[in-house]
């Protein structure tokens, strides 16, 4: 993919996935660009785990790995900053 498909990609899927992934997540279109393009990296492991393509270009296909990922990574994200939050200092 080229970089300003990766960048397409990431903003539509972090945007999407912070409208369905109730919570606190990273503000704005970088925070929507940060956590697309790491989804798409997580959905695309995610993905090829089971025998079927990532990412591949700009299209659906390649907006609904990166749209699964960055739930995956919303979700990791919330535990891991709760779970930080929630010991003693």
């Amino acid at each position: 993919m080229t970089i300003l498909a990766w960048l397409i990609v990431g903003i539509i899927a972090g945007w999407l996935a912070k409208m369905v992934s109730p919570g606190e997540a990273p503000k704005g279109v970088l925070g929507d660009l940060v956590i697309g393009v790491v989804g798409a990296i997580a959905g695309g492991w995610i993905f090829n785990s089971f025998g079927h393509p990532g990412a591949t270009g700009l299209n659906v296909g390649s907006i609904v790995v990166a749209f699964v990922g960055a739930v995956v990574v919303l979700w990791l994200m919330r535990q891991f900053v709760r779970t930080r939050s929630a010991r003693p200092a």
